[in-house]
């Protein structure tokens, strides 16, 4: 990695670490179906409570933020590229289960950095 690289890549990190506001709308796990060449989101309803910590809607109970979920996802949405699988989720899905800007913007990019692993073979590991 060259010089650049190292310094845009530091940038993120560093930018990684800053608190955000869950989406009351639900979240995605992502992650690639390398032998199907698919980029798979599925997503997770939750609400937020009075904290600011996601919950689930069935039981009330903070979902962690690490670890293993014992959760079944409301939806799979599958894409051969970040585009195609933006589409499906924000243009096809009505209502849109995304209802946060900011929430619309980190999808982009993890997409992106998903179709990028898929296509050069590098690991993907959700930001």
């Amino acid at each position: 990695m060259n010089q650049t690289a190292q310094a845009l890549n530091a940038i993120d990190k560093e930018l990684s670490k800053r608190p955000i506001n869950l989406d009351p709308g639900g979240y995605f796990i992502i992650y690639l179906d390398r032998d199907a060449r698919l980029i798979c989101a599925k997503y997770f309803t939750n609400l937020i409570d009075e904290r600011g910590l996601a919950v689930d809607p069935e039981t009330g109970k903070p979902i962690p933020a690490r670890g293993k979920v014992g959760r079944t996802h409301s939806n799979l949405f599958t894409g051969r590229t970040a585009k195609e699988i933006c589409i499906a989720i924000f243009e096809q899905t009505q209502p849109c289960p995304v209802t946060m800007l900011d929430h619309a913007a980190y999808l982009g990019r993890e997409f992106v950095r998903a179709e990028y692993a898929l296509i050069s073979g590098q690991d993907y590991v959700q930001d």
